[in-house]
């Protein structure tokens, strides 16, 4: 007897896994990292007992899954560099390959941000999370979230030539209060 589940993995590799890929190019240095990512994601997210009625929910679930573990991964690299750089006396060198398609130069652009940096403008951006649903995702408070999305936009807009209004970029500004009454000078509000 199958479990439920199990259909329902099967139908999100064969219908999204093109998509799921696409995302992952967005926060990974390579395609190959994506594929990673994506395979990871789904064993995170279908090895644990899924609940999942709809393939939308369970892509959802995947897609902030990808996210999460590349932050994890770079979390993890960049301790390695750290240990191996101490171990030998010099920081070990950082080589990443600039991932192709999927807007060449945004996605090189992307690359340039932080990791958190980058995570926040992917959901935030791209996924259209909250920025509620971003921290709780990464584990981060609202604040910093707002932070690392603020920074990463103006960094992306400062690489791509570009000008975000992002509402949590933009300073807020008090607006002249309206007249309620008529004034006596002739029915005008000054």
């Amino acid at each position: 007897m199958g479990r439920a589940w199990e259909g329902l993995l099967a139908q999100l590799v064969e219908q999204r896994w093109g998509r799921l890929v696409g995302h992952a190019m967005l926060v990974a240095t390579s395609r190959d990292e994506a594929q990673d990512l994506v395979q990871e994601a789904l064993v995170a997210t279908f090895g644990s007992r899924a609940r999942f009625t709809t393939i939308a929910e369970a892509e959802q679930y995947v897609r902030r899954a990808i996210v999460s573990r590349s932050v994890d991964e770079h979390r993890r690299r960049t301790r390695e560099r750290a240990a191996v750089g101490r171990l030998a006396g010099h920081p070990a060198p950082v080589t990443e390959v600039v991932p192709r398609g999927l807007g060449a130069d945004v996605v090189r652009a992307l690359a340039g941000l932080t990791p958190r940096e980058r995570a926040c403008v992917v959901l935030r951006q791209v996924e259209d999370l909250s920025v509620h649903e971003t921290a709780s995702v990464l584990g981060l408070s609202e604040g910093a979230v707002k932070r690392y999305t603020s920074d990463g936009l103006r960094r992306l807009d400062a690489a791509l030539g570009t000008r975000t209004d992002d509402p949590e970029s933009v300073p807020v500004r008090p607006v002249a209060a309206t007249p309620t009454s008529t004034s006596t000078n002739g029915g005008e509000a000054r």
